[in-house]
């Protein structure tokens, strides 16, 4: 969304709506954070990965990333540290599921995997709008 990707931006822009209007309670990994620094700073410019990182910092909750979560993703059957870590991250944080394009490398996990469309879909058929 924030790159305004053609294809993701409609339906992320919902998603982080319904974060922004207290609908759902959104979180969002540690690493995250540094990784869109790094790819807004890269596409535009420092300052503007700057304003953009304060937006989030206000909408969303921050899952940490701290020596439990590195070691349950170290010693998990995760194939990617990074994926392990966001996922990790969520589960300590008590979150209820993780959102996720890559839902692919998500497999046999006690919480849910949802891809954007399947969120928006349950948000729907819950009548939470």
């Amino acid at each position: 969304m924030l790159l305004a990707r053609k294809d993701f931006v409609e339906l992320s822009a919902s998603l982080v709506g319904m974060v922004e209007n207290k609908k759902i309670e959104g979180y969002l990994c540690a690493t995250t954070i540094t990784t869109l620094d790094y790819l807004i700073s890269k596409a535009r410019n420092k300052k503007q990965a700057k304003i953009e990182i304060q937006k989030l910092l206000k909408l969303f909750r921050i899952a940490k990333v701290n020596s439990r979560v590195l070691g349950l993703s170290i010693n998990s059957r995760f194939s990617g540290f990074e994926d392990a870590v966001q996922y990790y991250s969520g589960e300590c944080s008590e979150v209820d599921g993780i959102v996720t394009r890559n839902t692919k490398d998500y497999k046999n996990t006690k919480l849910p995997i949802y891809n954007p469309e399947e969120l928006w879909g349950l948000i729907a058929s819950s009548h939470i709008n």
